[in-house]
């Protein structure tokens, strides 16, 4: 019941309180260690508990297409940028993978957005400690720990997703073992 009046006061967010945490992250960096999880509900649901070796980092991105350059063969060289986004990777992936970048010694558990502007978007990203003792001795969560770059791989919840890895039979076909087996054709 406590976690349902936290997701039902997160869907009904005030405009005055969203303006006020939208300002003050702007204003902060872009990956940034937070004592708890602003969404326990969905935190916990991801497989958050609190203990020791466990932590949440929240992370910004940019959002929109990234300048690509095409191969210069005619004309200026400053009109063959292309604004595209490339990269197939949704923005919570990409999230985990800033997330993970900074803290190499951990292994990414889970992610979930939190807010967007017209500029940035914002997620919190949940991180196990590899090494830290609490972590190795509790089954569940040394089994993931032992997945060594798992979001670098597409494994965890967010990367599968857009891989397209959700659904199977009619239509995934192009999809498994893995879009490059199939020469980028699944997706």
């Amino acid at each position: 019941m406590f976690y349902q009046r936290i997701k039902e006061s997160w869907k009904n967010l005030s405009k005055e309180l969203r303006q006020e945490r939208l300002i003050e992250w702007r204003r902060s960096n872009a990956v940034v260690r937070v004592e708890k999880p602003m969404r326990l509900d969905r935190a916990r649901a991801l497989g958050y508990r609190a203990k020791q070796g466990v932590f949440v980092v929240r992370v910004r991105v940019k959002r929109g297409g990234r300048q690509r350059e095409r191969p210069l063969k005619h004309g200026r060289r400053s009109k063959r940028a292309t604004s595209r986004k490339i990269v197939k990777m949704n923005y919570l992936w990409i999230c985990e993978q800033r997330a993970n970048r900074r803290y190499k010694n951990c292994e990414v558990l889970g992610s979930y957005p939190l807010l967007k502007d017209g500029k940035y978007f914002w997620a919190e990203v949940m991180l196990v400690d590899r090494n830290h003792p609490v972590i190795v001795n509790d089954p569940i969560l040394r089994s993931i720990a032992r997945q060594r770059g798992r979001t670098f791989r597409g494994l965890t919840s967010s990367g599968r997703k857009s891989r397209g890895l959700r659904g199977k039979g009619a239509g995934y076909e192009k999809i498994r073992p893995s879009i490059r087996a199939h020469f980028g054709r699944g997706k």
